[in-house]
């Protein structure tokens, strides 16, 4: 067993690669040209609301409810209800 960074398994670091590629390349199918250059903006300036999108995408691509590319107005609707805060309210009595 070799270590690379941080002691993680040169084989793990292989297999992250290759499923980030994998994710890459689904998310370039199903998004538009102007949609995956707007989440890749958004990636550099919100890496946590980019991978919430990223699993949003992936996991409506798995199920098969996506009918059609995701165009960038769409891309924007996901970021929105994404990025929505919850208000929590703690009553004490």
């Amino acid at each position: 067993m070799t270590n690379g960074v941080d002691g993680v398994d040169l084989n793990q670091l292989a297999q992250m690669k290759q499923i980030e590629e994998m994710k890459r390349n689904i998310l370039n199918r199903i998004l538009t040209k102007e949609a995956f250059e707007r989440l890749s903006r958004v990636r550099s300036v919100n890496p946590v609301l980019a991978n919430q999108v990223d699993l949003y995408l992936l996991q409506t691509y798995q199920t098969g409810k996506l009918t059609e590319s995701i165009t960038d107005e769409k891309l924007k609707e996901i970021l929105k209800l994404l990025s929505e805060k919850k208000d929590f309210n703690i009553k004490r009595k």
